[in-house]
């Protein structure tokens, strides 16, 4: 396990959608040698399986950044290191990419395969079309970073959505109390984007299109991880999830 956040090598970096600052950038460092074997109930999620289950992933989804997929692995790793169960798929989502690019990725970890590509959008106080402020404070009206798990759905105010508990002290363990949910909004379009140059902005909580949203919540409900990335260094270095004590760092291969 490592005390810094790991990112990949600079040839995929060079790759990477722009919204990893140069600093942290230059963390990258070669793979280490993986040595366990693998005997969870989902073979990749090992130390053994992560880098080629990284690989698997980067291939599936071009448009996402590398070095997020690692950190999203490093933090699932973690969770798993400490006793949580292993999950059917990993949702991802990029805060530090515009509104109106989809930022928004499920895998399935059991084979890298890229489930859903969406539009995201952020809460109406970190930011217009580039977020830039996170919270976890009640009535900020702001996302939340970090790792999430996903919870029961329920029928509200925004229809069909998606209960989420987040895991990281002072990040996001408020987002049930913030009523933090995964659900549809009708300002998550193309249309919206044309017309105002940005999506419309929720009150924090992550929200896609509604006519997808019904088949993303049941794809990725009932005990299944949701991380969320922006490059905000306190969050980067503090990371109970991203600095695991004994914990191997998640690189993306190059052989």
């Amino acid at each position: 396990m490592f005390s810094k956040p790991f990112f990949v090598a600079a040839l995929f970096m060079a790759l990477c959608i722009p919204g990893l600052t140069p600093a942290l950038a230059s963390q990258a460092h070669a793979p280490k040698p993986a040595t366990a074997k693998s005997t969870a109930p989902y073979p990749n999620l090992t130390s053994a399986g992560y880098p080629d289950l990284l690989q698997r992933m980067a291939r599936a989804a071009p448009a996402a950044n590398p070095s997020v997929i690692g950190l999203a692995l490093t933090a699932l790793d973690c969770a798993l290191s400490n006793g949580m169960t292993p999950a059917r798929n990993l949702t991802l989502i990029d805060y530090s990419l515009v509104s109106t690019k989809p930022r928004l990725w499920v895998f399935d970890l059991n084979t890298g395969k890229l489930l859903f590509q969406e539009l995201v959008a952020h809460g109406k106080n970190t930011g217009e079309n580039v977020a830039r402020h996170f919270s976890n404070t009640y009535g900020s009206l702001q996302s939340s970073l970090g790792l999430f798990l996903t919870k029961e759905t329920y029928n509200g105010a925004n229809g069909y959505s998606l209960r989420m508990e987040g895991l990281e002290a002072g990040f996001n363990d408020k987002a049930m109390e913030r009523a933090i949910v995964f659900h549809g909004a009708p300002y998550v379009n193309y249309n919206h984007i044309r017309k105002y140059g940005r999506l419309g902005r929720s009150w924090g909580c992550p929200a896609v299109n509604n006519g997808i949203a019904r088949k993303v919540i049941d794809t990725i409900k009932g005990e299944q991880f949701l991380f969320s990335y922006y490059p905000d260094q306190q969050w980067l270095s503090s990371s109970k999830f991203l600095n695991c004590p004994a914990q191997q760092q998640i690189s993306l291969r190059t052989d």
